[in-house]
């Protein structure tokens, strides 16, 4: 396993360029009760640089999240009794991945066998790029021996609490105690890119791994892993691997949180501080 320790970096933009160069982002995400963090993964994906962010929630949610930030677009979803995904979404979760050139999937969603029935669909799709996070892990989580059916180019992004959910669905041994033993078996045995989040976040494939050295413990806050899902959904658009798109996406990340800490304190801090400290973590990596 070879040890990267140089962070990746964007192209600087051409004169000419439009905003289709930049990645066309969806993000399926939200439920009754969860629209900000659908609200906050998308804008997350704008202030990450991505050319075109759609936001894909239950129909209820729409209006919610819409409200929110003019910048983004909206996919009404069919949902549940409970204001959930519903598996009638299927067709237009499938048509929005074709649609687009990345697929996040998971903020706030919920857990629902509606839910599991679009991530399952979505596995599917041969070549497709889907980030997968929060309750989008918790719902494969679920599905047994799902790298048996999956033939999308997957990144996962797991704080601890749902690794294990990951670990004991899928592997049927004790999960390790050391981080980057956890994250380098759980790639070889994913086929995915795996984003161990926590102190000296992990990212790891079946070949390569990081460790993170930005962040600090005021960014354990609701809300945090929703602008890291925005944050590499956006980096996956521009031109950048799934692995490299994971080791920018948390170091900036974790330099926002600290931007942020600076000026507001650890104890205040907040998602949305983090958000707000992007362009000028961006700025100090030009």
């Amino acid at each position: 396993m070879q040890l990267i320790k140089t962070i990746p970096k964007l192209k600087p933009r051409a004169i000419d360029t439009h905003k289709g160069d930049f990645g066309k982002v969806c993000i399926i995400a939200g439920s009754i009760g969860f629209s900000g963090a659908a609200a906050i993964a998308a804008k997350s994906a704008l202030r990450s640089g991505a050319g075109l962010v759609r936001l894909a929630v239950p129909q209820s949610v729409l209006p919610i999240v819409a409200a929110i930030e003019p910048c983004y677009t909206t996919i009404p979803l069919a949902e549940d009794s409970s204001g959930k995904i519903s598996g009638k979404a299927v067709d237009a979760v499938l048509r929005a991945a074709e649609e687009n050139d990345i697929i996040a999937f998971g903020p706030g969603v919920g857990v629902s066998n509606g839910v599991r029935a679009v991530l399952e669909n979505l596995l599917r799709l041969e070549g497709i790029r889907l980030v997968i996070d929060a309750d989008g892990l918790n719902n494969l989580a679920t599905l047994g021996n799902w790298p048996d059916i999956c033939k999308a180019n997957v990144v996962l992004t797991p704080h601890p609490g749902e690794m294990g959910k990951l670990w004991a669905g899928l592997l049927r041994k004790v999960m390790p105690l050391n981080r980057e033993t956890i994250a380098a078996e759980f790639a070889a045995a994913a086929r995915a890119v795996i984003v161990l989040k926590g102190q000296g976040t992990v990212v790891a494939d079946t070949e390569k791994m990081y460790i993170n050295t930005t962040g600090n413990p005021g960014m354990a806050t609701a809300g945090a892993g929703d602008v890291l899902t925005g944050i590499i959904t956006a980096l996956c658009g521009q031109d950048l691997n799934n692995f490299d798109a994971c080791v920018l996406g948390v170091y900036v990340h974790g330099l926002a949180g600290d931007l942020a800490a600076k000026d507001k304190g650890q104890i205040s801090l907040i998602a949305t501080d983090i958000m707000e400290y992007l362009p000028q973590a961006f700025k100090c990596l030009v």
